[in-house]
């Protein structure tokens, strides 16, 4: 899923090729994609658009007399510039916005459509799609440990909770914590302060470096290829590869649909982290440290 340097990239390419553009029509390949039906989505054709924003993990498109379009991604969705009028053709393409200059096309991967999109008027009823996550690149320390001890839970979740931070998700959790060497499963209210402090400044300084590297790239050409696997992430899809701090392979957690990983070595003090299926498959032959994982793959 798109994540906040990824959607802040998509504003910084959107920026220059749609604002005070007009959209002249909004062209349907699914109906499931549009989650409203006041106001009409018709009332944004004819419109300039006035300005972008970021909402969470969503895009706000502004239009004139505060019209909102609200596009949230989800997973598989992505955003692609063509050229005008582009055709809409196979089962990937949901939706395109027409400009005088190109086409916004949007697509989604796989069978299940989850994007979605809102057409909203007024900027109170705009706010209701807003989780009620804090920016952690405007907040503080305190306002950032504040919101993360609210409720007790895994550092993991907590940065990943849209209520509690805006924009962080399952990829950019990962080299957060890793970046601030710091364990997925330790519990928020458990830190010391010092690991308040490597966690607040390791969250501002790799969130800004991705939103400039990506928003560098997005200045040059629309981002096509928008991923949450990139080769210069730490850890995030890195599985079995080398730690580029101390060069032990990277371990992984998996639940679900969903997978955390990690480096044992730099942020586990070298225990290994259970991964639920396969410690159910091993029970008490799960190893608990690096060295025993070693000896586990050498039978």
């Amino acid at each position: 899923m798109p994540e906040l340097p990824d959607i802040s990239a998509y504003i910084t390419a959107l920026e220059s090729r749609i604002v005070h553009k007009k959209l002249e029509r909004i062209r349907l390949a699914s109906p499931f994609l549009l989650r409203t039906a006041q106001p009409p989505l018709a009332a944004a054709e004819g419109r300039n658009v006035r300005g972008l924003r970021r909402i969470g993990k969503r895009i706000a498109i502004g239009l004139e007399d505060d019209l909102w379009l609200v596009l949230h991604l989800m997973i598989a969705g992505r955003l692609h510039w063509r050229p005008p009028n582009a055709k809409l053709s196979g089962r990937q393409s949901l939706a395109a916005f027409d400009f005088p200059e190109g086409s916004l096309v949007l697509t989604e991967a796989g069978s299940k459509h989850r994007a979605s999109l809102h057409v909203v008027s007024g900027e109170e009823n705009l706010a209701a799609y807003d989780a009620g996550g804090i920016d952690v690149l405007a907040a503080d320390l305190d306002s950032f440990r504040t919101v993360l001890t609210v409720e007790n839970h895994t550092l993991k979740r907590a940065l990943t909770d849209p209520r509690l931070l805006s924009g962080i998700g399952n990829a950019y959790s990962d080299e957060l914590l890793h970046a601030a060497q710091l364990s997925p499963v330790t519990l928020t209210q458990k830190l010391k302060p010092d690991e308040w402090e490597r966690l607040f400044a390791a969250t501002q300084k790799t969130l800004k470096i991705w939103i400039d590297r990506l928003g560098a790239d997005a200045q040059a050409d629309f981002p096509e290829k928008v991923t949450a696997f990139r080769p210069e992430m730490a850890v995030h899809g890195r599985y079995g590869k080398a730690c580029p701090r101390c060069g032990d392979k990277i371990l992984r957690i998996r639940y679900a649909d969903k997978e955390t990983n990690y480096c044992a070595r730099c942020q586990t003090g070298g225990k290994v982290l259970a991964d639920r299926s396969l410690s159910r498959l091993l029970g008490s032959d799960w190893p608990r440290t690096l060295e025993e994982l070693e000896a586990l793959k050498r039978r």
